[in-house]
């Protein structure tokens, strides 16, 4: 069996890039107060937007909260335990689910429009939208990684509030609030195991 350093040189990645992105990567619980731009998120937005979805449906919006206004109608609705760490976030990004995305099949599936069809039941379009959204959200967060900065990912929120509070009668489903900073004092929890390969694969 070959070690976990070979292992890693059978990657295109650089061994660095491979720690940028997942092995050092970490959930940032403290925030420094460097700030994070538009041009980063423009950035970050314009990297992920390459990630597959079904019919490439793309359904991820996402309402970006700056302000410290906005960020005081925020965090009433995080759950207790993510209130003081989203207050000192400079960014925080509620990720969702557009639940009407075939409406911009002319624009995403140019060659076959029509395809919207194939999408005017509400219930499955709803699950299409949440789990293509969610696969999104996982290269959001690789992405955040890629900038150089740090993501703390939370669903400990209040759905119903955070979309009446930041949707304005969009159909969108909040799926993952994203505190994005650089880490600030005492970024870290203590990394947990993962299991292994032989503990998730099975090969038939």
């Amino acid at each position: 069996m070959t070690s976990a350093t070979s292992r890693t040189e059978t990657l295109e990645l650089p061994h660095d890039v491979q720690d940028l992105l997942f092995r050092e990567a970490r959930t940032a619980n403290t925030f420094s107060s460097e700030p994070v731009t538009d041009e980063q998120l423009q950035a970050i937005y314009d990297l992920v937007k390459w990630a597959p979805t079904s019919m490439n449906i793309q359904p991820l919006r996402a309402v970006v909260i700056r302000s410290d206004e906005a960020k005081q109608r925020l965090l009433p609705l995080m759950a207790e335990g993510n209130r003081a760490k989203t207050a000192t976030a400079p960014v925080t990004v509620i990720l969702a689910a557009d639940t009407e995305f075939h409406e911009n099949f002319e624009k995403t599936f140019p060659h076959k429009p029509e395809a919207r069809e194939y999408f005017a039941e509400d219930g499955p379009r709803a699950e299409a939208a949440k789990f293509n959204a969610l696969l999104q959200v996982g290269y959001f967060i690789i992405g955040i990684r890629a900038a150089g900065l740090a993501a703390g990912p939370m669903i400990g929120f209040d759905n119903a509030g955070i979309e009446r509070e930041f949707f304005g009668g969009k159909p969108w489903k909040s799926l993952v609030v994203i505190n994005i900073g650089k880490p600030g004092e005492n970024p870290w929890f203590g990394r947990l195991p993962r299991l292994d390969y032989d503990e998730v694969v099975e090969t038939v």
